[in-house]
């Protein structure tokens, strides 16, 4: 079957009349040897967007420049189009005299969203429209398919997650998020860099399914004959290089769960996990609302950013309010947990308050229960809630003042969690304790959960005093872009099939 046939037979059945008459105007040049598949390269030299800011320097100058047809008004023997390129748009005057009457009459043949070069000469029509008026053009590449909803804009959210490429074309804006987001990292990286962290690396398939609480995606290794575990967190390995002598280490990188979805949780995500020797959380308090403030200066121009409509102040002259969780419970639950003579007295203000919670619950338990119902939602302006209970914070130091709580922090804006952050446990005989507890708690749920032993054992030869902190980039850029949904920032979102 040649190849003329293949093309009209693959989407033949089902397409609209557009996409019949596409294939038909391509096979006829294919016929005539005029493929525009045949072309390997154009010499391109500028871009839509350099020939608008330079205008006065390149007025009547010669460029080059390529991209997709997004609209044409037909003036009979002088056209204009408007293409696209990866800048910007810019207006082409296409006459009959200046490109010959061969190309003009092919040039007539082409549709919207075809991508075509064009070699011209700059300059402004009489309405004030910069443009280039070609001395050449060229088929580049055929689009099949009209454009979406005829350039008005792809509407449909879900075929816009779907079809990412068709959303980048039907609605240019939602490129600046996406060109944000790569701002975003760049400037994590070169703040930590800054501060000498050094980017490392660590495995995304580990062979064990740890005892931590988020479930993981099993995948099976063909050439070891074992399963083996997408990972959940960078944290274990980078701690282990901190043994192993590096100071100062992070890593920006790819986390999996196989949990819920929502607006604000996806189970493909990107975290930056960081490491410090010799401080504490109080020394990751300091660093990320520093990163977080110089970042937002630096991509939104302004340390104070609008989200969903409401001010968020991430800088100025206020540091970030901090307060305990106890503290926080008190304020918006109207709860002091040192009133809770044990446990049981615990459970019964549970009961009051319309909590929902276990016959065995300790009261940590309820304590994370209350913040989680009442407190959270109030953070709205950065606010650090530190001490957390040690019941779910199996991998930070205990406070030595009050073991039943843990040097641990995460900060909240807007009602959300952005980041998690401790005074690193490097006790190798309470973690054993409390990882064995996670382990045997996992296991009664039904997972396949082990020790991670090769992690104590690193801790065993001695882990130095360690801050570290975790955070979500994701939130992050939702944050800055003014993004109602994790979907809106992330290329291409998990979708069902």
């Amino acid at each position: 079957m040649n190849e003329e046939n293949i093309t009209t037979q693959s989407v033949a059945d089902g397409v609209s009349e557009q996409n019949r008459l596409r294939i038909e105007k391509l096979n006829e040049l294919r016929e005539t040897g005029k493929s525009p598949y045949i072309n390997t390269k154009f010499p391109v030299d500028s871009s839509a967007l350099t020939i608008r800011e330079n205008f006065e320097s390149l007025e009547n100058s010669d460029v080059v420049i390529a991209g997709r047809i997004t609209s044409w008004r037909d003036m009979g023997k002088a056209n204009f189009i408007d293409i696209r390129d990866h800048s910007d748009r810019i207006q082409v005057y296409v006459k009959t005299n200046d490109v010959g009457e061969s190309v003009f009459n092919e040039f007539k043949t082409w549709d919207l969203g075809d991508i075509i070069g064009v070699k011209g000469t700059v300059f402004k029509t009489r309405k004030g429209e910069i443009s280039i008026h070609a001395k050449e053009l060229v088929l580049l590449s055929k689009s099949l398919f009209p454009l979406p909803e005829k350039w008005h804009g792809l509407r449909d959210k879900e075929e816009r997650y779907r079809k990412r490429y068709l959303d980048f074309i039907a609605n240019p804006d939602v490129k600046k998020t996406f060109i944000t987001r790569c701002e975003i990292i760049k400037q994590i990286r070169n703040y930590l860099d800054n501060l000498g962290f050094i980017e490392m690396e660590t495995p995304v398939l580990h062979t064990l399914e740890i005892g931590a609480a988020a479930r993981p995606f099993i995948t099976k290794h063909n050439a070891l004959d074992i399963d083996m575990y997408l990972r959940i967190e960078t944290e274990l390995y980078l701690k282990k290089l901190i043994v192993g002598g590096f100071n100062k280490v992070y890593e920006v990188g790819r986390i999996f769960r196989n949990e819920g979805m929502d607006s604000t949780h996806n189970p493909e995500f990107t975290s930056v996990e960081l490491y410090q020797a010799y401080t504490d959380y109080f020394g990751m308090m300091t660093l990320i609302e520093d990163m977080f403030k110089t970042i937002t200066k630096n991509v939104c121009d302004s340390e104070t950013i609008t989200y969903r409509e409401t001010a968020i102040n991430m800088g100025g002259e206020s540091p970030w309010e901090r307060m305990t969780m106890r503290e926080a419970v008190k304020k918006y639950a109207d709860c002091d947990y040192n009133d809770w003579a044990d446990d049981q007295a615990a459970r019964v203000i549970a009961k009051s308050k319309g909590i929902e919670i276990s016959s065995g619950a300790t009261k940590g338990d309820v304590l994370i229960a209350l913040f989680e119902e009442f407190a959270e939602k109030e953070l709205i302006q950065p606010t650090f809630i530190y001490d957390y209970p040690v019941e779910n914070s199996p991998l930070a130091k205990r406070k030595a003042d009050n073991p039943a709580f843990t040097e641990r922090f995460e900060f909240f804006i807007y009602g959300w969690e952005f980041g998690n952050a401790f005074s690193e446990l490097n006790d190798p005989i309470d973690q054993r304790e409390r990882f064995t507890k996670q382990v045997e708690q996992r296991r009664l749920e039904g997972a396949n959960a082990e020790l991670d032993e090769d992690f104590l054992t690193a801790l065993e030869y001695g882990l130095p005093p360690t801050g570290g902190l975790g955070f979500g980039v994701d939130r992050f850029v939702m944050l800055l872009t003014d993004s109602a949904s994790i979907r809106d920032v992330l290329l291409f979102p998990t979708m069902r099939p």
